[in-house]
């Protein structure tokens, strides 16, 4: 199938998200199947060119998604992608208008983020771990994503070199290619030690072409992925009755846990890598919610009755 004029759009686009905004490759990918499903959309009812598209174009894919039951998020997500898209080419002079400018997006139901109570993240990182090699490095593992607050895929990214645990700190790529300092203190400095003292090297001899530079690596030497992380992050909730935990949870009950024990919020957006001290306020909600169960749980006038 030749690609449409569209198509070749998209393409500049994705390139200029590349290159000028240096997005990562999983939100590239995100982006790409996006304005596919937009693109489909708009090819199956014939409009191949930016110069023809129209807001009721736009409205009806909206409203085809909605239709067909994707969350409120999911499809504002979507038309985000849009939105830009479609700036783009009229910055590019790709198109003479903007169609998108005007298209609403969904009202959604303010979704807090999952977070563990303390107790729970004190049994996660108790719990027994093997002996051997990959039991340490699972420790490191739970007790950086928890004690550091980064993504999985920040972990999975760490290098040896970016590692300074005489100073406490790690160097850190998140999100646009933007490097960060992150404190690496208490159990998570000595959990990441532990391992780095032995245990990677073990795990590094599997390697057939050297060992890489890796931080965290899997039985075979190679870098641990972003699905081993989830996946180990998931069986090691499931053993003390944590079902379905992900390792963004762990992000979120460092954030929430932080916030309780009197960080400062712009502290924790340089922590968190926020662009916008909006995302990290987030944290503030969660934080009011726990303060309302620990009054109503706490305080003798706090029942209906007033009886405590």
């Amino acid at each position: 199938m030749c690609a449409t004029p569209l198509d070749r759009c998209r393409d500049e686009y994705l390139g200029h998200l590349s290159v000028e905004r240096g997005l990562s490759r999983n939100t590239l990918d995100a982006y790409r199947r996006d304005l596919g499903c937009y693109l489909g959309y708009l090819a199956e009812r014939g409009v191949v060119d930016a110069r023809d598209v129209t807001r009721r174009d736009i409205e009806g894919f909206v409203a085809e998604r909605r239709e067909a039951g994707y969350a409120a998020s999911s499809v504002n997500r979507e038309l985000s992608a849009i939105k830009g898209f479609h700036r783009f080419m009229l910055r590019e002079g790709l198109s003479e208008t903007q169609p998108a400018s005007s298209v609403r997006f969904s009202r959604t139901e303010e979704r807090l983020p999952d977070c563990l109570s303390v107790e729970a993240a004190a049994a996660l990182m108790e719990q027994p771990f093997g002996r051997d090699a990959t039991g340490a490095r699972d420790r490191a593992v739970l007790e950086v994503l928890y004690g550091c607050g980064v993504r999985a895929s920040e972990l999975t990214g760490l290098d040896v070199g970016d590692v300074f645990l005489d100073e406490g700190f790690l160097r850190v790529v998140g999100k646009g290619s933007k490097e960060r300092l992150v404190p690496v203190l208490g159990a998570a400095a000595r959990a990441l030690s532990a391992y780095l003292d032995g245990p990677r090297a073990e795990l590094a001899a599997h390697a057939r072409r050297g060992a890489p530079a890796a931080v965290f690596l899997n039985i075979r030497g190679g870098r641990l992925s972003r699905q081993s992380v989830h996946a180990l992050v998931e069986r090691y909730g499931r053993r003390v009755g944590i079902e379905g935990l992900h390792p963004h949870t762990l992000r979120h009950s460092f954030a929430t846990h932080m916030l309780a024990g009197g960080a400062d919020l712009r502290v924790l957006q340089e922590i968190l890598g926020h662009a916008s001290i909006s995302t990290t306020q987030v944290y503030t909600h969660v934080d009011r919610t726990r303060l309302r169960e620990v009054y109503l749980a706490a305080h003798p006038r706090a029942t209906e009755d007033g009886r405590g």
